[in-house]
C-alpha cells in the first residue's frame, strides 16, 4: 500500500474496443488490445482524468445493443 501512495513512475491511460479505460506503466508496450489514449502523468493523475471522463462503465458492445434495441 505505502509503495502505491508513493509511486512517481509514469503512467498512461489506455482503452480497449470496448472503450474500458485502465493505467499502464509509460515505459513498457501496451497488452494486446489496448491502445494509448493519449494521457501521462502520475498513477494519481492517470486514476482521476479517467474519473473524469469514463462515465458509463457499459462496454461499447452493450451501449450499442441498447442502442438497437430501443430504436426498434
Amino acid at each position: 500500500m505505502a509503495e502505491e501512495q508513493t509511486d512517481a513512475r509514469p503512467y498512461r491511460v489506455v482503452l480497449n474496443d470496448e472503450e474500458q479505460y485502465s493505467i499502464w506503466w509509460a515505459d513498457r508496450e501496451l497488452p494486446a488490445g489496448w491502445r494509448a489514449e493519449g494521457t501521462e502523468g502520475t498513477r494519481e493523475e492517470c486514476l482521476e482524468h479517467i474519473g473524469t471522463i469514463w462515465t458509463d462503465m457499459r462496454p461499447l458492445s452493450l451501449r450499442r445493443r441498447m442502442e438497437q434495441q430501443a430504436a426498434g
